[in-house]
């Protein structure tokens, strides 16, 4: 692969009339060459690691169907959490621009982002800023949100020190009746500016309610054009065969996306978690490939490159063992081989499985955590570096 870059012409000649000119630069070591008459403008040799030039010249995003429905989305799919908190206007803005550039379509949400992230906050800022973004840009996004897990607003919600009480956030969400949803959807089509939703998720399975209730609502909503596909988040596998069943025994659309936390670490033995996909899901999404296993946390919040921040994260609870660390060698060593970041070689993993096929959904908080991601679309990974990622483990 050659990197084709442009670089503009020096100061003296951007300020002296005549348009800055631009010249290319492709890796090597020419000489700088002067040219043209009046302005002068010149060839420079930009010192740059081929990493750096992978992330600049790289990104070739691909389409993959969703479920067995003929809807075409990008391989590779935004999550949009921290914007509208941690992540800034100008800032979401530059990654979602960036993401439609390389050929990005797929946008993820849910109304209850950010609300854990200052006291008080009832969710929706996330909404209403891809909401500003998508003027102009609708029919250009698949645009997918969520609704259900935001907890009934209480003070009790934070303590002193505004820390979220997640137990009982847990133990309070909104859940999935016929009267929450109705209004949980409206709130966000709302926010979003939008007339429909491309992909409408129940975010956290409800119990508590009965799954016919449920699912009846969610088929008005298809039936009313409010939204056009159903998926269904954070749920255990003999839920999604129950909702399979009670869908096709009442016509009523059955979900075509499950999104859960699945990455190239495998949880720990023994772990017993609704929310990560296991042995178990795994068989069954191979069975039923009318459903797209999009995939949360991909990267585990980017450990796979930084032992320290492996060795301290939380979320490393559920992976710690024997197994981890011979999967995070095998990681190591593949990805010097190719000659990326492990993160980056996780991602391509990712995006080489086929059976099930999985479509791994990043949330990046920066541009240059996006921008460090997209080397990840072009890697290639032959047979043999597939078959030793997989084969590691204890």
């Amino acid at each position: 692969m050659i990197a084709l870059i442009l670089v503009r012409g020096s100061a003296a000649a951007e300020g002296s009339g005549q348009p800055g000119g631009w010249a290319r630069s492709v890796r090597g070591t020419q000489p700088a060459v002067r040219h043209g008459t009046g302005a002068v403008a010149y060839l420079r040799i930009v010192a740059l690691t081929w990493s750096a030039l992978q992330v600049i010249a790289s990104g070739t995003m691909q389409t993959i169907e969703l479920g067995r429905t003929g809807q075409q989305v990008s391989q590779l799919a935004l999550g949009a959490m921290q914007m509208g908190n941690a992540t800034g206007e100008r800032e979401s803005a530059g990654i979602l621009d960036r993401y439609l550039e390389i050929g990005g379509s797929f946008i993820d949400t849910a109304d209850c982002y950010e609300w854990w992230a200052r006291p008080g906050s009832r969710g929706g800022e996330s909404e209403e800023l891809l909401g500003r973004w998508l003027r102009g840009r609708r029919e250009r996004v698949f645009l997918a949100t969520k609704g259900s897990a935001l907890p009934v607003h209480s003070p009790e919600l934070w303590a002193a020190d505004g820390t979220p009480d997640w137990e009982l956030a847990r133990r309070t969400f909104a859940g999935a009746g016929a009267a929450t949803l109705r209004a949980a959807l409206d709130g966000s089509l709302r926010r979003l500016g939008t007339d429909h939703i491309d992909l409408y998720y129940i975010h956290v399975d409800d119990r508590s309610t009965p799954l016919a209730e449920t699912l009846e609502t969610l088929a008005g909503f298809v039936q009313a054009g409010k939204v056009r596909y159903l998926g269904w988040s954070n749920v255990r596998t003999w839920r999604l065969e129950r909702i399979r069943g009670l869908c096709e025994r009442n016509g009523w659309p059955v979900p075509v996306a499950v999104q859960q936390q699945h990455s190239y670490l495998r949880p720990r033995g023994g772990l017993d978690h609704a929310s990560i996909v296991g042995p178990e899901q795994l068989d069954y999404l191979r069975d039923n490939d009318d459903q797209t296993l999009v995939a949360y946390s991909p990267i585990l919040k980017g450990v796979y490159d930084d032992a320290r921040r492996r060795a301290e994260h939380w979320m490393m609870e559920s992976y710690a063992g024997a197994d981890t660390d011979a999967r995070i060698a095998a990681v190591t060593a593949v990805a010097a081989e190719a000659g990326v970041t492990p993160n980056q070689l996780v991602l391509a993993w990712l995006l080489h499985q086929t059976s099930p096929r999985v479509l791994p959904l990043i949330g990046p908080r920066t541009r240059e955590q996006f921008e460090n991601l997209i080397p990840a679309l072009d890697v290639k990974l032959g047979e043999d570096q597939l078959a030793r990622l997989d084969a590691a483990g204890a």
